[in-house]
């Protein structure tokens, strides 16, 4: 029964792994095709490109993604707070993508507004569920390098959101005066890293219980032989 659950719990993990890089083949090709400036413009506005569709595509797979890994960590019996995190990170995908941004220039409608509270939840809910994993993975040599993904995306997420707050304050920022894009790129790329090293977690975690199942089965056997050869 043990193995049983642990082989279902690593489907769960590897169709997630096979979300995220299908997910990450829809962005890359959205960047080709659309020809925008990375460095200024925003990941949102590929909405308005030919090949739009692509964003809602990659948007959902991230959040399928995230939603079989919150599964598998349910499966798993792993942190409940950690789950809840990738839980709401890929609901808040689903919000993203479902919910476009609004044109350059446009007040903010409300669909406009679910879709940059979502992306800021989001951009929030991953780092600490990085850094909650950290903690209870000291042992892994991985653990440091999670650490590192999540400051480098809550730093970034300040760059990301510290223009917002200037136009709040009546400063005019545009995101051609400031590399908005490649900050929110970068806070994109590094939570999509620590998904990443969570699934590998995820991985690890059944195969040692897997072995433990495994070992348990093995000492029983010789238990039940042992009076049989006494005898």
């Amino acid at each position: 029964m043990g193995i049983e659950v642990q082989i279902r719990t690593k489907g769960l993990v590897v169709a997630g792994f096979v979300a995220l890089v299908t997910g990450a083949a829809a962005m890359l090709g959205l960047h080709v095709t659309a020809g925008l400036d990375p460095m200024h413009g925003l990941i949102s506005e590929y909405a308005f490109a030919p090949a739009g569709w692509l964003l809602g595509v990659s948007l959902t797979c991230f959040a399928a993604g995230a939603a079989l890994f919150a599964m598998a960590m349910v499966r798993a019996a792993a942190s409940k707070r950690v789950a809840l995190l990738v839980a709401a990170w890929g609901a808040c995908m689903m919000l993203v993508g479902a919910f476009p941004t609004d044109r350059p220039g446009v007040p903010l409608s409300m669909s406009g507004g679910i879709h940059r509270y979502a992306a800021l939840v989001a951009f929030l809910a991953m780092p600490l569920a990085g850094l909650i994993l950290a903690r209870l993975v000291t042992r892994d040599r991985w653990a440091t390098a999670m650490r590192v993904l999540c400051g480098v995306a809550l730093a970034c997420l300040v760059a990301v959101v510290v223009p917002y707050v200037l136009r709040f304050v009546g400063i005019e920022v545009s995101n051609d005066d400031i590399p908005a894009g490649l900050t929110q790129r970068l806070v994109v790329v590094t939570e999509l890293g620590v998904l990443v090293l969570l699934g590998r977690s995820l991985l690890l975690r059944c195969r040692d219980k897997a072995a433990a199942v495994r070992r348990g089965a093995m000492g029983e056997r010789a238990a039940d032989k042992a009076p049989a050869l006494a005898s």
